[in-house]
């Protein structure tokens, strides 16, 4: 392989990045270069391979994440249908005007040609949305599982229409993957037993590849439908987040050939960019048909309009919908440099879009809450809170621990606060106050109702994003009683003690001297007794050294 293609790839993804864009924008622009220095897709063979592994593992990842529960709530499964039929609908009769004024790239398309684009079209990105979730820390905001489950939803018709697209009768032997489910234990316990590090990538590449997209492939169906099939399968399994992120940089690897691929079908026109530039124009409609249908679905305003301006975009799937029609001779292959342009502007401008959506939620709010459907949705009401002494932001483990503790030394009511519904459950389930929110999520504090008696707020989340959030949040509200905090690493400490934060306790520091202090009671002080009771006569002076002792470990202990 040309080492140009390493070089050019790099510099490209790096530039991009600095501005805060997906770097696959930057492997568009690489592949773009390397045609303009000679290098063509079939010079590269193993390129086109590398791309199709790439697809293949994104469709497995996708699996592997995926909650079939979730999906079947209508403001997913409902909301992704009509905004694809709208979609396909609106982008339809337009592409034909456009052609009938006499753009030359739309001229000659026939009707099937034009429903087929009007179906790229409708993606939103997965990419841009994920890397837009992780830096504000609302990826398990309601807004933010609002748009994860649509994309996924999406992604799955993209998967029919790859699966109908091989143009081929599957084999009689297809029937036999209904057994699949049969192998589950089966696969479980090689599951249990691969361990971690490479045997765990190797595992989940040999599911994907072999078991998923192989098996499918050799009984006449696609072989991205087996890869998301097989990561489904194993979705429900312990290790399936841990398999997920070990694949995670091969899946990223592979897609960066298949955005390559895309640049090196051939430069872009000035008509081309025009073309694109007009698709780009088109995207408000999208932002706009989304939050009418999710109003519709009695979710709030700013719910609404946070999920529909991170789908406002063009969709890395809605490539490779168009790869696929391109290879098929469905249409025409310049279509494919047309749509990836399109992507990228579309990117280009839901960056600054997304950073100040908050501001423009804030300008527009009286006219967009009429929108809302009331009575709105569970989910998304006002949090009652009654009128707690102490709230605890995150009920895992340490969470409950200290929800516990607290009951049983101390008079008052206590609340905690969940975003995992099933945790909700099993808390209340065990007798324990805790209410469905999230705390690094803005709209968890607009909708919390306030608690005139509260006097200490412990911060048990595991991410230190979402713990300097509420703080900042409890700031807002002018909350005066006292915060803590649970950190792993020091400067995390730092960080929420120079916001105000009024004790902080390092998660490992903590187990540390809670182990030590287990050894020092079970150990250590039947010894002291048993030799006060063998030397009566000492005993004043031991009782003295125990006491400068217990006073020093207890020091020790007490420090944050």
């Amino acid at each position: 392989m040309e080492p140009a293609i390493f070089i050019i790839t790099l510099l490209c993804g790096m530039l991009v990045s600095r501005v805060g864009l997906p770097p696959l924008i930057g492997y568009l622009a690489a592949g773009f270069l390397l045609f303009i220095f000679g290098v063509q897709d079939e010079s590269v063979p193993l390129l086109q391979e590398l791309a199709d592994l790439g697809v293949m593992l994104l469709l497995f990842a996708i699996g592997l994440k995926l909650d079939v529960k979730s999906l079947l709530k209508s403001e997913i499964w409902a909301s992704s249908s009509l905004h694809l039929v709208g979609s396909i609908l609106f982008f339809l009769p337009i592409l034909k005007l456009l052609g009938l004024v006499g753009l030359d790239r739309l001229v000659d398309l026939e009707m099937n040609q034009l429903l087929l684009l009007s179906f790229a079209l409708s993606f939103s990105s997965t990419v841009f949305a994920v890397k837009v979730l992780d830096e504000n820390g609302d990826g398990q905001a309601l807004y933010g599982r609002i748009a994860i489950g649509i994309l996924i939803m999406q992604d799955i018709f993209a998967v029919l229409f790859l699966t109908i697209s091989k143009g081929e009768f599957p084999s009689v032997y297809a029937f036999g993957l209904l057994l699949l489910p049969l192998l589950k234990p089966v696969i479980y316990k090689v599951f249990d037993r691969v361990g971690h590090g490479e045997m765990l990538i190797l595992f989940g590449l040999a599911m994907a590849l072999v078991m998923g997209a192989w098996v499918f492939e050799a009984v006449g169906l696609k072989p991205d439908l087996g890869a998301l099939i097989m990561g489904i399968l194993l979705a429900g399994h312990a290790k399936s987040s841990e398999l997920a992120k070990s694949i995670y940089y091969f899946k990223e690897l592979f897609l960066v050939a298949f955005f390559l691929t895309i640049g090196l079908n051939g430069l872009p026109t000035i008509e081309d960019v025009g073309l694109a530039g007009l698709l780009v124009l088109l995207v408000p409609f999208k932002i706009m048909l989304f939050f009418v249908i999710l109003t519709r679905f009695k979710l709030r305003a700013r719910t609404s309009m946070f999920a529909s301006f991170n789908l406002g975009n063009y969709s890395e799937f809605g490539l490779i919908v168009a790869a696929v029609a391109a290879q098929k001779g469905w249409l025409p292959a310049e279509w494919l440099i047309i749509l990836a342009v399109a992507l990228s502007i579309s990117f280009l401008i839901a960056a600054p879009l997304n950073a100040s959506v908050n501001r423009i939620y804030q300008r527009f709010q009286t006219t967009v809450t009429t929108l809302e459907k009331h009575p709105l949705h569970p989910e998304d009401r006002q949090i009652p809170v009654g009128n707690p002494r102490f709230l605890i932001l995150g009920m895992g483990r340490i969470g409950s621990g200290a929800y516990d503790e607290l009951r049983s030394k101390y008079k008052g009511e206590i609340l905690g606060i969940e975003h995992k519904q099933d945790l909700v459950d099993f808390h209340r389930n065990e007798g324990r106050n805790v209410v469905q929110g999230d705390a690094s999520d803005t709209d968890f504090w607009e909708k919390l109702e306030r608690a005139p008696s509260l006097e200490l707020v412990l911060l048990a989340m595991p991410h230190h994003v979402g713990n300097m959030f509420a703080v900042e949040q409890l700031k807002k509200l002018e909350y005066k009683g006292k915060i803590s905090a649970i950190v792993q690493y020091s400067e995390d400490a730092l960080s929420l003690k120079e916001q105000g934060v009024d004790s902080v306790y390092n998660l490992y520091e903590a187990a540390g001297a809670g182990f030590v202090d287990n050894v020092i009671h079970e150990l250590l002080e039947p010894v002291i007794e048993d030799e006060q009771d063998n030397s009566q006569d000492n005993s004043q002076d031991n009782s003295q050294d125990k006491a400068v002792a217990s006073d020093e470990i207890n020091q020790i202990l007490s420090k944050p």
